[in-house]
């Protein structure tokens, strides 16, 4: 099956053809840098990485672009409350959004341009939609005018007339209908300007992803993609003042991925209800929170609360189990790399039934399923071999072949015992483990055992579950972990 994708602007599934053959554009909107990011962010971010794997996985050329506003109402409140430089809090949180995302091993794009970079570019598009009658000065601001795009309202489905009645001209602002935008702002006294036709100002928000779209990936590219939130108004301003410049639709494929959702609401900073990526990090491995996230469709919105990130980390904890195991008793795992000669991984059963999910509009919770099928599957096999010689060559491939899968998703990246390290701390700092006090009772119950005092090996065991530690026996010793 060839890959299709759930198109906004269609609202339906369409094959996928790009505007060039073997080669992909596209664009995802990037943050407001002005604090840290959240779950919420963090989703998106996972979604299109995965989408940018895929499409690398499948033979495109992908020219990835991803923006950050770096000037902004939110932007100059936050340095007037730090009481620095504006420029100090974009430099800042872009650092820890570059610092936050790496956590979650996600892609660097191929370009990450900031607004501010392309101002010309701005003006340029603004000049020429006031030459065309479709956007118009007033008192140093300047907006585009609704009505000159009878097709407004096409990507979020909204009546322009509906829209019209429920639309207010807010204090201060000289619209001349309640629908209108800003492409271009007065510069207030104090805040940060560029010159332009209509005095000292800056660019409205919707301008800068069209302008840095436009001049990275030509006036229309394949892929524009983004949080639900940013249908309306954002993407359907984006389609107006582009469509308006060159009297060509923009984008091919609009995709959005689903909200996070605490308590039925949508996560989000303006209610409050959010959690940092950096909180979460603090309690639950990266990788961890990137398998939740992808074990639901994209589109669809998701619950979020700890008992699901435990779940998460279970399911985590038994592939590096299998793979420290699988290593342990075979080596480094690898598959053949594709080539003309020799079709690799792509021709590996889990992998074709991988890509039909993925083809099917980047059904990640079925891949989760299929390699956690396989897992269980490659773990009975390794017992099976243990307890009697056989062929390993099968389970060698298909257990390569799953690592590669997992890593296709952006996951089992460590080594286990990194893994392993880093999840034990992670507990040890959030349960306030006395390591020393577990590794006593350990001993411990190993001398009790060893004297067949089994009424004081159970005593012990019992004290670590009240812990929150949990042992396993095995040939090589006892080993312990947070429960």
């Amino acid at each position: 099956m060839s890959l299709r994708l759930y198109n906004t602007l269609t609202g339906q599934k369409e094959e996928f053809t790009p505007l060039t053959p073997g080669k992909v554009g596209m664009y995802v909107c990037g943050v407001t840098v002005y604090d840290y990011c959240h779950v919420g962010h963090a989703r998106a971010g996972i979604v299109f990485d995965t989408v940018y794997r895929y499409l690398q996985h499948i033979g495109y050329e992908v020219n990835y672009v991803r923006n950050f506003t770096d000037i902004d109402d939110k932007i100059i409140k936050r340095a007037n409350e730090e009481n620095i430089d504006w420029q100090e809090v974009t430099k800042k949180y872009i650092a820890a959004f570059h610092e936050d995302m790496g956590q979650l091993n996600i892609a660097i794009p191929n370009t990450e341009p900031k607004a501010t970079d392309h101002i010309d570019g701005m003006l340029a598009m603004v000049t020429s939609l006031v030459d065309q009658g479709k956007a118009y000065e007033a008192e140093g601001d300047v907006y585009f005018s609704i009505k000159s795009f009878p097709e407004y309202g096409k990507l979020s489905g909204r009546n322009i007339d509906d829209l019209m009645a429920g639309a207010r001209v807010e204090p201060g602002e000289h619209k001349r209908d309640p629908l209108d935008f800003a492409l271009w702002k007065k510069s207030k006294p104090g805040e940060p300007s560029w010159d332009s036709p209509w005095g000292p100002g800056r660019p409205g928000w919707h301008i800068e992803c069209s302008a840095m779209g436009r001049h990275f990936l030509g006036e229309r590219f394949d892929i524009h993609g983004g949080g639900k939130d940013l249908v309306f108004p954002h993407h359907e301003n984006e389609i107006a003042q582009s469509q308006g410049c060159s009297g060509t639709p923009p984008v091919k494929y609009w995709l959005h991925n689903g909200f996070v959702n605490i308590n039925e609401e949508k996560m989000s900073k303006s209610l409050g209800n959010f959690f940092t990526i950096r909180e979460i990090l603090k309690r639950y491995h990266p990788e961890a929170l990137r398998l939740f996230l992808l074990s639901h469709h994209y589109r669809g919105p998701i619950d979020f609360a700890d008992e699901y990130l435990n779940e998460a980390e279970k399911s985590l904890d038994r592939f590096y189990e299998f793979f420290s195991l699988a290593q342990e008793i075979r080596g480094e795992l690898t598959v053949e790399a594709d080539s003309d000669e020799n079709e690799g991984i792509r021709s590996q059963p889990l992998i074709q039934k991988i890509e039909e999910a993925l083809n099917d509009d980047f059904n990640t919770a079925v891949v989760v399923a299929h390699m956690n099928e396989e897992l269980r599957h490659l773990n009975r096999a390794m017992t099976k071999l243990q307890k009697k010689k056989g062929n390993w060559s099968d389970f060698d491939t298909a257990a390569a072949t799953l690592k590669y899968a997992c890593q296709l998703l952006g996951f089992l990246y460590h080594e286990p015992k990194d893994y392993k390290a880093r999840v034990l701390e992670t507990k040890k700092e959030v349960l306030g483990l006395d390591v020393a006090q577990i590794e006593a009772l350990i001993a411990q119950r190993k001398t009790a055992r060893e004297t067949k005092d089994w009424a004081k090996a159970d005593e012990c065991r019992d004290a670590l579950l009240d812990l929150g530690v949990v042992l396993e026996d095995n040939a090589g010793g006892t080993v312990w972990k947070v429960k």
